[in-house]
């Protein structure tokens, strides 16, 4: 995998873990409850402000009603306007005969409605204002107050509410993403333990942290302490199951040759002859059951692992082929072996244990031959796919169902049309164990029709 594509997957990791989820949760949750108590404040303040700039312009109207003329308020206006700035405050008088007084020019537009002009270049031209008119002395006074201050504050409150979010946001997500940072790595580590629980390792667990008592190390803790508990008792069911295997063998073993012994006697009759015959073949199959329940409990017991070495199994499925081609033609049956991964670069070579392999490939081979018709083909093959070495039985036989297909890995588990056949059924849990050893997948799926048994090798 390249740098590139680690990158992104490690953003794509952080993005979905829960500290980060959580922060940016909040630091969305803060800007809605900011952004409404900045638009609530700037409301109020806006108000206060506009009202108090009408109560100003009304008490200064009132101001000038105590002039006793036009001419004495129209001689107060000139003064007035000398020193107003008409952007900020414009105060005009028309009086009865049209003239005009103040720091503007009066007009009325072609739709009746008054124009407000102010002298060219004057700052703020074109601004917005708040005023009152007034009738004095059959003329018409105006007073105007600008609304910059207003927009002023908008402008204030905008500047706070950015200088304000802005380093929480950062602050926040750069807090989520060092936290993520931080329990990425125990997050990780308790997923790696459950993949490897779930493969079927027992003795996993999860890593201790110093100087940690929360929650993910209450989850590491309850975790390690139901797999103590599930490996305790699966190895004591393996043990079970060895010690009851081991110990009923031997009798077994002795009563198949006491059986044998009295089959060889002469004094016996035919009838007598053929039960004992029938007695000790079927001790045989319960002798051949304990030694597969043994073989199962020292292969799941780890032990064949120091004897891996490389295997061809190209050589060793060629071997078998030939071995039982002469049983198949005696079935009507016919068994052909495909290799095209020989040509491949590393062959079809595998870590494993040689003689385990080949008992795979045996029961494989074997249970295609007793439970398919005569006339059926059976194919071995061997196939490389993306660096993988993959093996696989099929035939053109009845198959097995899809929902009975994991129920055939089950020790001791047969179909019901299988009952009549010879077997333990253990054959495929045997392959099913061998495979976990060898670190192989197995798949049962439909060869359309009949079954294939597909071993996937790890690259």
């Amino acid at each position: 995998m390249t740098r590139r594509t680690l990158i992104p997957r490690r953003w794509s990791v952080l993005l979905l873990s829960t500290p980060l989820r959580l922060a940016l949760g909040l630091v969305l949750l803060f800007a809605l409850v900011s952004l409404f108590s900045f638009g609530a404040a700037y409301m109020v303040v806006r108000n206060n402000l506009e009202s108090t700039m009408r109560a100003d312009l009304a008490q200064e109207m009132a101001g000038f009603r105590a002039a006793p003329s036009a001419a004495a308020l129209a001689s107060l206006i000139d003064a007035e306007a000398s020193v107003t700035d008409p952007s900020r405050r414009i105060i005009t008088y028309v009086a009865p005969d049209g003239e005009a007084f103040g720091n503007v020019i009066l007009s009325r537009g072609k739709d009746g409605y008054l124009q407000i002009n102010l002298p060219p270049g004057t700052r703020g031209a074109g601004g917005s204002y708040l005023g009152l008119a007034g009738d004095f002395f059959g003329g018409q006074l105006i007073v105007a107050q600008s609304r910059e201050q207003m927009s002023d504050l908008g402008d204030m409150f905008r500047n706070v509410l950015i200088l304000s979010l802005l380093p929480t946001f950062a602050i926040a997500l750069g807090g989520g993403i060092w936290l993520a940072m931080r329990s990425k790595a125990r997050v990780e580590s308790i997923t790696q333990t459950l993949e490897v629980l779930t493969s079927g390792d027992l003795s996993a667990r999860v890593p201790k942290m110093r100087g940690r008592a929360d929650d993910l190390s209450l989850i590491g803790d309850r975790i390690d302490r139901m797999a103590t508990r599930q490996q305790a008792a699966t190895e004591a069911l393996r043990q079970v199951s060895a010690d009851i295997a081991h110990d009923l063998k031997t009798p077994i073993q002795r009563v198949s040759v006491m059986l044998n012994q009295l089959a060889e006697r002469e004094t016996l009759s035919d009838p007598d002859a053929e039960l004992a015959e029938r007695a000790r073949a079927e001790a045989d199959r319960i002798v051949a059951t304990f030694q597969s329940l043994l073989q199962i409990a020292q292969i799941e017991g780890g032990s064949p692992k120091a004897r891996f070495a490389p295997v061809d199994l190209s050589e060793l499925a060629q071997t078998f082929v030939e071995i039982f081609e002469p049983s198949a033609e005696d079935r009507g049956q016919h068994i052909t072996f495909e290799d095209s991964a020989k040509d491949s670069p590393g062959g079809a070579t595998v870590q494993g244990e040689k003689g385990l392999l080949g008992q795979v490939l045996a029961n494989l081979i074997e249970n295609a031959l007793r439970h398919t018709p005569g006339g059926s083909e059976i194919a071995v093959r061997l196939v490389r796919r993306d660096g993988a070495v993959v093996l696989e039985v099929a035939d053109t036989g009845p198959g097995i169902p899809a929902q009975e297909r994991q129920n055939v890995l089950r020790r001791l588990y047969r179909l019901e049309r299988s009952r009549t056949t010879p077997g333990s059924g253990l054959g495929l849990a045997l392959v099913s164990v061998i495979a976990e050893l060898h670190e192989a997948r197995l798949e049962l799926a439909d060869a359309g029709p009949g079954l294939v048994v597909r071993l996937t090798f790890a690259a």
